[in-house]
């Protein structure tokens, strides 16, 4: 034998059940083909959804949004010699950068959190942004 073949996903037989995700061949091989970072952003993704929180990719600019994700980087940067707390979130589609101003620290807010928050989401330096958003703590990664 040469090597291991693996089989189009397109012929293996699809049962049905894509909510489990990872049950039967299908789910097996997309594990197996995935890599974790893919895998980690499905994952994300799912949870953001039961939140009950539009994917940040799909958020419109100067519109309300809610979104739920895990922060990846907490800093303190100062803007306008005001200091600055800003929160990088990541859902799995997209990244938001969450922005509280006059705040040099929030308790709880911390890389590895999961996190609800709802604002207005705006684009600076062409990323998303949305300042002083209402959040919620919602447990570790």
């Amino acid at each position: 034998m040469d090597g291991l073949v693996l089989p189009n996903m397109d012929d293996v037989p699809d049962t049905g059940d894509e909510d489990s995700g990872s049950r039967g061949l299908r789910g097996f091989l997309r594990r197996l083909t995935s890599s974790k970072a893919e895998l980690e952003a499905q994952e994300l993704q799912k949870t953001s959804g039961s939140e009950g929180a539009t994917p940040i990719k799909a958020c419109a600019t100067r519109r309300r949004a809610c979104v739920a994700g895990t922060l990846r980087t907490v800093t303190l940067r100062p803007r306008g010699g005001a200091p600055a707390l800003e929160a990088e979130l990541y859902d799995g589609s997209d990244v938001i950068d969450l922005v509280w101003l006059g705040r040099r620290r929030i308790a709880g807010i911390e890389p590895g959190r999961l996190v609800r928050a709802e604002g207005l989401v705006s684009v600076q330096d062409g990323r998303k942004v949305m300042f002083n958003p209402r959040y919620e703590l919602r447990g570790s990664a």
